[in-house]
């Protein structure tokens, strides 16, 4: 599914890491971790195409249909666009050609499902950040991309919106989608993602999460 070759990130003459390769396998369920600045982020935006590499190459392989979708930090998103949380939502349909009263239907239990009922005509700028990034997770769910990219889907969520965060992830792994997820909430990657890639600037490890979550905490004390 995820193929990396050679491959090296970063700033123009800053790569964060030696030449890296990797492979995540269709289906697969892969946690990204590091600390602040090792390019985590920027990894993500290479693999989905929104950042060139430095070296090296992405190969992914899925089907035209749904492709893949990336979650981006919620900063990023301009909340004084004049648009409602239900517009917001809505955009996860796009180049989808289901009819408008399904459209209808998935919008409505999209927005049940990340209890958002009752925001859905709230500008964005009125959204507190965990309703937001509710919203920007239910615009993902319409999506139904076979791979998707997230990056730290948990930003922001208050404890519900936790437990629906990781309810949906193990229902999207549960239907043979493969997700890279960005998490700094060490705790949670050990008990919902069985593996993690470590990003430092010596290189990357790809392996089980609780090792290599043992292994970030050591070189943070050393």
């Amino acid at each position: 599914m995820i193929q990396c070759q050679a491959l090296r990130w970063g700033a123009p003459g800053q790569p964060l890491t030696p030449s890296m390769d990797f492979q995540l396998p269709k289906g697969s369920l892969t946690a990204v971790i590091g600390a602040n600045g090792s390019g985590k982020s920027s990894l993500l935006k290479v693999i989905a195409g929104l950042q060139k590499p430095l070296a090296g190459k992405v190969i992914i392989d899925v089907p035209r249909k749904g492709g893949l979708s990336f979650l981006p930090q919620q900063q990023h998103l301009d909340r004084q666009f004049p648009i409602s949380l239900q517009e917001l939502v809505a955009a996860g349909f796009w180049g989808n050609k289901q009819t408008p009263e399904i459209r209808s239907q998935r919008l409505k239990s999209a927005l049940e499902d990340w209890c958002l009922t009752g925001l859905e005509h709230r500008p964005l700028m009125a959204l507190s950040g965990g309703e937001l990034q509710r919203a920007l997770l239910a615009r993902l769910s319409l999506a139904e991309a076979p791979l998707l990219l997230l990056d730290e889907p948990h930003a922001a969520l208050d404890e519900l919106g936790q437990a629906l965060l990781w309810k949906h992830i193990h229902a999207w792994h549960a239907e043979g989608r493969t997700l890279v997820v960005v998490c700094h909430d060490l705790a949670a990657v050990r008990q919902h993602i069985p593996q993690a890639l470590l990003i430092k600037s010596s290189g990357c490890v790809l392996g089980p999460s609780t090792d290599l979550i043992r292994q970030q905490l050591q070189t943070q004390v050393a």
